[in-house]
C-alpha cells in the first residue's frame, strides 16, 4: 500500500517513511506512525507524519 492517502494512515501504523534529508537518495526509515502532520485528504508525495521515534517524513509504503 502507498502513503498517499490520509485515510490509509491511522495511528499506529507500521509504514515506511522518507524524511527531508533523504529524499534525493531515497533512504527510507522504518517505524509506527505517532501523528499524521498533513491535513489534506491526498498528497502526491505522501502523508507527512512523526514517528514514535521522532522522525518526521512522507510515508511511502504502508507495511502490513
Amino acid at each position: 500500500m502507498n502513503g498517499t492517502e490520509r485515510k490509509t494512515v491511522k495511528k499506529g501504523t507500521h509504514a515506511n517513511v522518507v524524511k527531508k534529508a533523504d529524499q534525493r537518495s531515497g533512504k527510507l526509515t522504518e517505524g509506527i506512525v505517532q501523528d499524521i502532520l498533513t491535513r489534506s485528504a491526498v498528497h502526491p508525495h505522501g502523508i507527512k507524519v512523526r514517528l514514535s521515534s521522532g522522525v518526521v517524513g512522507r510515508v511511502k509504503e504502508i507495511i502490513p
